[in-house]
């Protein structure tokens, strides 16, 4: 079976891959995020759907990173995960252009 990070390594290659992949980086990192937490606590997504009062599909969707969750449903995750949230802004790398003289 190949792992998703191979395929990534091997996809990222393609232009078209890697613009849509910089579009959906936040939901990507996020749907990373959601995924580890609930492997860290031990749940699986049904037992942290009926944490969340919802369903497992409900998780599925959180964890496929297709959209950007609510506050409130990473709230709602957290305390059912017995995790916190922290949120961090960083700067943006820029490339330097030089200024022509």
């Amino acid at each position: 079976m190949t792992k998703i990070s191979n395929l990534h390594k091997r996809w990222i290659k393609n232009p078209s891959y890697r613009k849509a992949y910089a579009e959906s980086s936040m939901e990507f990192e996020i749907a990373k995020e959601v995924i580890q937490a609930r492997m860290k606590s031990g749940l699986s997504q049904e037992a942290l759907a009926e944490r969340m009062h919802t369903s497992q599909s409900a998780i599925a969707r959180l964890e496929s990173g297709n959209s950007l969750p609510s506050l409130r449903t990473l709230s709602k995750f957290a305390q059912a995960t017995n995790s916190q949230i922290h949120i961090q802004f960083k700067p943006i790398k820029m490339l330097k252009h030089k200024i022509a003289a």
